[in-house]
């Protein structure tokens, strides 16, 4: 009787394989948004600095091209899911804008 009892635990603890979703994983989608809360973080604290130094300012585009690219690799690995590219798009315009601050700061 315990045996059956624990072939019938086991079973229904492992019961069939699931059909799984082809969309990104929630671990994906936890990334993005991850993501996407540390670019926000870094244009505020961009837009807060009041007048960073040149090393500020390069030192920002850094982690902010680092952060955009890590979040266009999740993107590439999804070229099934069309609402994602947008999402590369913006990051890389916040890379772009910082990147052209650095930039301009340097040229002074």
């Amino acid at each position: 009787m315990r045996a059956a009892s624990l072939a019938l635990l086991t079973l229904a603890l492992v019961g069939c394989p699931k059909q799984v979703d082809n969309r990104v994983a929630g671990s994906d989608d936890d990334q993005l948004t991850a993501y996407e809360a540390r670019l926000e973080e870094l244009r505020a604290r961009g837009a807060s600095d009041g007048d960073p130094t040149c090393s500020d300012r390069c030192t920002l585009s850094t982690q902010t091209c680092g952060v955009a690219e890590n979040l266009c690799e999740v993107v590439a690995d999804h070229p099934e899911r069309t609402d994602l590219p947008q999402r590369c798009i913006r990051a890389r315009e916040s890379c772009a804008e910082t990147t052209d601050s650095c930039k301009r700061c340097q040229s002074r």
